[in-house]
């Protein structure tokens, strides 16, 4: 998973999207914030900025979530939709509570803690696309974190250092269930696809404009890492 050309398994139009975004998506998954987190160099206090920050999102990436169940056509999709709010809201936040606990920043702190603008940026992009366009909008502008984030997770466990003291956080974006998470969405997205465009979607304009959108959301990725300043 490290070469932006490599397959990752997490489906097909997910691949043609990180192919076509490239540039974006390696500034995004080998950050300098990232590789600090595999060698143990990034300072503590950039790394609890970030994670506060990154409580407040997932607050309003599970909304965006959510709003998929709205858009979504099918049962199965809305249940695909469901299920990736249950693990963001009730999985993944529990990993903030926790480091940022033993850190001295309660839950309190962390619900009353200022928006930064690159944070605002961001979730309000990822929410309009499903305000104003349809479910594979949506889809494509939620992919690169979910996904990102697992592929993300992979690789910093094969060659993060030994020491590094973010193990923790590495741990759970490689363990089995949110590589499980990663694969059901890759999967939710290409049967999205599959039931819209039809076949040869992806030489579809339309198809393109799903891709164009999945890079935006990545460039807003790879600045995200930018809130983690000591």
């Amino acid at each position: 998973m490290t070469g932006c050309g490599d397959a990752t398994g997490y489906g097909d139009a997910f691949d043609a999207w990180r192919a076509d975004a490239a540039g974006p998506w390696r500034d995004y998954t080998h950050h300098r914030f990232v590789q600090g987190l595999a060698a143990g160099t990034l300072p503590r206090p950039a790394f609890l900025a970030y994670l506060v920050q990154d409580y407040r999102f997932l607050i309003h990436f599970s909304r965006a979530w959510a709003l998929g169940i709205v858009k979504a056509g099918t049962l199965a999709e809305m249940r695909a939709c469901a299920a990736t709010v249950d693990a963001l809201l009730n999985h993944e936040t529990s990993l903030h509570f926790r480091l940022c606990a033993a850190a001295g920043i309660d839950a309190q702190a962390l619900d009353a803690a200022e928006e930064a603008p690159e944070n605002l940026g961001y979730t309000r992009y990822v929410l309009e696309a499903g305000y104003s366009g349809d479910f594979l909008d949506l889809l494509a502008a939620l992919a690169p974190c979910v996904l990102g984030y697992g592929e993300i997770g992979a690789r910093l466990a094969r060659e993060a250092a030994p020491g590094t003291p973010y193990r923790d956080w590495i741990d759970t974006y490689a363990a089995g269930d949110y590589q499980r998470t990663c694969r059901d969405v890759g999967a939710l997205i290409d049967g999205a696809v599959a039931a819209r465009l039809g076949p040869g979607a992806q030489s579809l304009p339309r198809f393109a404009e799903l891709s164009a959108r999945f890079r935006t959301a990545t460039r807003l990725e790879a600045a995200f890492w930018n809130l983690g300043r000591a």
